[in-house]
């Protein structure tokens, strides 16, 4: 962090009475939480346009032949990449607590 984050870090958390340290662990909280609410928004768009709630779902939908690949596929690997984002913002959200 700079001098200068550190100053803004040290006048808030004097203005806000509360340790540097609270006030660095509440605003990753935060962040964190807000990027796990635009995921979630993400993959309920993708499952919702799908009828699916998971990767796996709308892989098992590939195989019976349900649903068709070729329209699909980047949706599937989109919903992939969020699914393991998801799982991971929640993960550093319980390092937090």
């Amino acid at each position: 962090m700079t001098i200068q984050g550190h100053a803004i870090l040290r006048t808030v958390a004097e203005e806000l009475h509360v340790s540097e340290d609270d006030l660095l662990r509440q605003g990753l909280r935060s962040f964190l939480e807000r990027q796990l609410r635009q995921v979630k928004a993400e993959i309920f768009e993708i499952s919702g346009r799908y009828g699916v709630s998971s990767v796996e779902e709308m892989e098992a939908h590939y195989e019976d032949a349900t649903l068709e690949e070729a329209d699909s596929w980047r949706d599937l690997q989109r919903l992939d990449h969020l699914e393991y984002k998801r799982d991971r913002l929640l993960q550093l959200l319980e390092t937090l607590s």
